[in-house]
């Protein structure tokens, strides 16, 4: 009996606190739930639609005053409601708080491990018509430099040719390089390289809102470019120079160019045969596909300019050379095409 009447007065005296615990900071509270609405419906925090304007930095301390209170109240065996009421607010504020910091991340790691390369094999037929305006080119401009050495002077001028023949002789100190840029680091050459293949890969992709006919061009100019300078400086005896060099960067920076073609003929069909749709809701379709192969591309560009500025020039036995080339193409086809199939690690 005097158990019970402890109890009791015990319970009295704890729910006396409560309420004093309560209505002390209530206020807070409050505040806490309506920051955590408005984060609900909105990104930025400012200018919600509900009318509530605070600074994002003002959630931590408030999350973690909660926290504090969530404590209290465990300690001092309030009553289970309040209790549960102050354990969901800090689950929604911890999923608040840790998601926004890991969103991107996850995000972007999504994107580059299912989204690009399963959107190109989506596309896959797009690719092989994109491979076979730069590919076919490529190998018959080639063997025509290879076998008539005036061939060449009808693809570039001699100016072009010279500095072509300069970056691949052999006795060029910094193979790779044209006569005015000898002087420059790997840092500066890396910047330049990323200028230049991302201007081709964009040129290759946007030009195809003309119809296909601008992402033709390009990728049967660049066939033509890339397979005279290749048979050209061969003829020369330079093939201990040219070739380990561009092997390295090669599996990145051609794939990428030929996908950014592939992005462009997905573009030109919305608008050569948009078949049931108008033609700008066949564009608006298509445009997602497009776009995360541009940008899937620009990145295997990024790679390929890291290694053409770092990796290429260095100076190594041509079979290391031509190992690395061998893996950097191993690397680059496994991932395009078996990248994606099975379920994220984080889901």
């Amino acid at each position: 009996m005097s158990f019970m009447l402890t109890h009791r007065g015990c319970s009295k005296e704890s729910s006396v606190r409560q309420e004093d615990f309560e209505n002390k900071n209530k206020t807070l509270w409050n505040a806490y739930d309506r920051i955590l609405a408005c984060l609900e419906n909105s990104d930025s925090g400012r200018d919600n639609p509900l009318g509530y304007s605070f600074h994002p930095d003002d959630f931590p301390p408030l999350y973690r005053k909660v926290c504090h209170h969530y404590a209290v109240a465990l300690s001092r065996q309030y009553s289970p409601a309040l209790v549960t009421a102050l354990h969901t607010r800090i689950m929604a504020g911890h999923r608040k708080i840790y998601k926004k910091r890991t969103h991107h991340m996850a995000a972007v790691a999504r994107f580059f491990s299912v989204t690009f390369p399963s959107t190109f094999r989506a596309n896959f037929t797009f690719f092989i018509l994109a491979l076979a305006l730069f590919i076919l080119p490529f190998i018959g401009t080639g063997i025509a430099t290879y076998l008539n050495p005036d061939v060449i002077y009808s693809i570039m001028n001699e100016d072009q040719v010279a500095d072509f023949e300069y970056m691949y002789d052999p006795e060029n100190r910094n193979l790779g390089r044209t006569p005015d840029r000898q002087d420059d680091r790997s840092v500066m050459m890396f910047g330049f390289y990323i200028k230049n293949n991302i201007s081709i890969g964009f040129r290759t992709f946007a030009t195809g809102a003309l119809a296909g006919l601008g992402t033709v061009f390009s990728l049967v100019y660049n066939g033509v470019i890339l397979g005279g300078v290749a048979g050209h400086v061969t003829r020369l005896g330079f093939n201990q120079t040219f070739w380990p060099f561009v092997s390295g960067h090669g599996a990145f920076e051609l794939t990428a160019i030929v996908i950014c073609g592939m992005a462009g003929l997905i573009l030109a069909r919305a608008i050569v045969a948009p078949g049931n749709y108008k033609r700008v809701h066949a564009l608006k379709n298509t445009a997602p596909k497009a776009l995360s192969l541009v940008l899937g591309a620009a990145a295997m560009l990024f790679i390929a300019a890291v290694i053409e500025a770092f990796w290429s020039p260095f100076s190594v036995a041509i079979p290391v050379k031509y190992t690395a080339a061998a893996l950097f193409w191993a690397m680059v086809a496994s991932y395009l095409l078996f990248s994606g199939r099975g379920r994220p690690f984080w889901i």
